[in-house]
């Protein structure tokens, strides 16, 4: 068998009660998780059986409820109780609409009202919230808080909820744990993090989740001697199905990390083995240590002991844990796997912690495709690709240009049922068979998948030229005076070609570094005018940057930290405008 091709084998899952049933009966009175208690701090241990024995007990009470077949919400930070919450409402009792913690009160309210929810499982600083909107909910029927040991006040208690399952099922009720599934039908409304539009509500079924679990752990190796530190918010597809589901499947055990604050504190802790991530979080850890190094004067040796690594990892022998094994020890000293997703990495980033002793699969998922769709593999990858198709599933260009990019099409058992209630947004995208996801990218010679971004954002010249703004921000961030920035285009006046800009975060930390005090605005202008000169070289000459500005705070995103680009470009400057602040030709 050929590098690159060797899969592992998996057993077959119908759908996901049948998951939880077979790694039960596998892993027993394993782990599942550790959950830490917000009160005292203590770890509990909770086994595979346990965690069968809470979903059935918790569904078994929300069927007791009058809640089955209906639309039950989760809003809640990442906790066990979440993880229970999402199986029990999946397994036999309804469709479980997991929602962002994050959104403000009147978009919580609204997708509340968009999802027809009958009940909400949350935590109580969206208890009193959701109380105080209920009278705007007609559908809403029940508010379940995992933080009272009493129910009170038209809120009831997780726990009591739990109990009354127990009891209920120690008595002989089996309407639920016998309760038929069908894989085919809607089971889980997932709403889009809307950053180029309003977000949309995903349907997807058993067969569409399963189907990924399975695909994608034919590429990684996991047991219950792995242990995941969950940080990604579990709303979201990516965490949800590869830091969560997969991890049940596969027998690993889950704990939960107190907040981005808490990351450091918390990998200590725990000691994980594996972890989800997205590129701003792996890019922070690279810039630390390269910041360490620098301000210890060891900038020189950091170079050279990843220089070392590569040259010898070629040769089969593998120091990189010797070498590096200060900054492995700062994040707990047992991670062995790294995921990334939901955005590119830098190669320059993922060639460089991989040679410190870091294992990175990255790919590219969607949420209308359960996510995952391809990922890299442990031995056969290529840095700056999004990785090969996830087995069984089909990826194809449609309407490749001169240059080979054209938008990407998935076709698959992993691909959605349709948009909620949007028939005229689900024609758009399904059509015979294939899900056009609105990404271009190109495939190379030898299958791997190339992302360009999105469709929506692409710059269309007068000239006809696409240009991809992300590409034109992979090299603005490759500086390290740039901490981020988003580039769009802006039509010139008459027969003036279209305008490329950017707006531009500075990496103050940096600057103060490196000059000892935060420059004044006229010395950052042109360090930033320096290093956009500089990229402007690298570029067609379509592509070139002729307008940029600076801005003070970071970009508003999403929680998986992606740029709200819809919400960053509302407002544009006017052309004369720009042009008062850079000239007309970027020189």
């Amino acid at each position: 068998m050929k590098k690159g091709q060797k899969l592992y084998e998996v057993r077959r899952i119908k759908d996901l009660r049948d998951m939880v049933q077979q790694s039960a009966e596998i892993y027993g009175d394993l782990d599942a998780f550790l959950v830490k208690s917000p009160a005292t701090g203590k770890l509990r241990n909770v086994s595979f059986r346990q965690f069968q024995n809470d979903i059935n007990y918790l569904g078994t009470a929300l069927v007791d409820l009058g809640l089955k077949d209906t639309m039950i919400s989760i809003v809640s930070e990442n906790r066990y109780e979440w993880c229970v919450s999402y199986l029990a409402v999946v397994n036999g009792a309804g469709i479980v609409v997991p929602l962002d913690k994050e959104l403000p009160e009147n978009e919580l309210q609204t997708l509340l009202e968009r999802s027809d929810t009958s009940a909400v499982l949350c935590s109580s600083e969206f208890a009193e919230l959701i109380l105080e909107k209920r009278a705007s909910l007609p559908n809403l029927k029940h508010i379940i808080c995992y933080d009272y040991e009493k129910s009170q006040d038209g809120v009831l208690s997780f726990a009591e909820l739990l109990q009354t399952g127990r009891t209920l099922v120690d008595k002989g009720r089996s309407t639920y744990v016998d309760a038929p599934i069908d894989a085919d039908a809607m089971s889980m409304l997932i709403f889009t993090s809307g950053t180029t539009e309003q977000s949309k509500g995903v349907m997807l079924s058993h067969k569409n989740v399963a189907s990924d679990i399975m695909a994608v752990s034919k590429l990684l190796y996991a047991d219950n001697n792995d242990l995941i530190m969950s940080i990604l918010p579990l709303h979201h597809t990516y965490e949800c199905t590869a830091g969560f589901l997969t991890m049940v499947f596969l027998g690993v055990t889950i704990c939960f990390c107190e907040g981005l604050r808490h990351i450091n504190k918390n990998l200590q802790e725990y000691k994980p083995t594996m972890m989800m991530s997205v590129p701003l979080i792996l890019e922070n850890v690279y810039t630390k240590v390269v910041k360490k190094a620098q301000k210890e004067k060891r900038h020189g040796s950091l170079k050279f002991g990843l220089f070392a690594a590569r040259t010898l990892m070629k040769l089969n022998i593998d120091v990189r844990r010797q070498l590096f094994k200060e900054v492995l020890d700062n994040l707990g000293g047992n991670l062995r796997l790294i995921i990334s997703g939901a955005a590119a990495l830098n190669p320059k980033v993922s060639k460089a912690l991989r040679a410190m002793g870091f294992n990175i699969m990255q790919g590219y998922g969607l949420t209308e495709c359960s996510p995952i769709v391809s990922v890299n593999r442990l031995d056969y990858y290529r840095d700056g690709s999004a990785g090969l198709p996830v087995p069984g599933i089909e990826v194809d260009i449609h309407n490749p240009g001169p240059d080979g990019i054209g938008e990407i099409k998935i076709k698959g058992p992993i691909t959605m049922l349709g948009y909620y209630k949007n028939p005229d947004a689900t024609q758009a995208v399904l059509k015979d068979g294939w899900l056009y996801t609105g990404d271009n990218g190109y495939i190379d010679g030898k299958g791997f998948l190339y992302i360009s971004g999105r469709q929506k954002n692409v710059i269309v010249t007068k000239n006809g030229k696409n240009i991809f703004p992300e590409d034109v921000e992979l090299y603005l961030n490759k500086s390290e005076y740039i901490k981020e920035s988003l580039v769009y285009g802006v039509d010139g006046e008459g027969d003036e070609d279209t305008i490329v800009c950017a707006k531009i975060v500075p990496n103050m930390e940096v600057l103060v570094e490196k000059f000892g005090q935060v420059p004044v605005p006229d010395e950052l202008y042109k360090l930033i005018k320096q290093e956009v000169l500089k990229v402007n070289k690298k570029l067609s000459s379509y592509k070139k940057i002729k307008h940029f500005e600076i801005r003070e705070g970071e970009f508003e995103k999403t929680t998986t930290k992606k740029i709200k680009r819809q919400v960053e470009l509302v407002s544009l400057k006017t052309i004369s405008d720009m042009f008062k602040v850079f000239n007309k030709n970027g020189k």
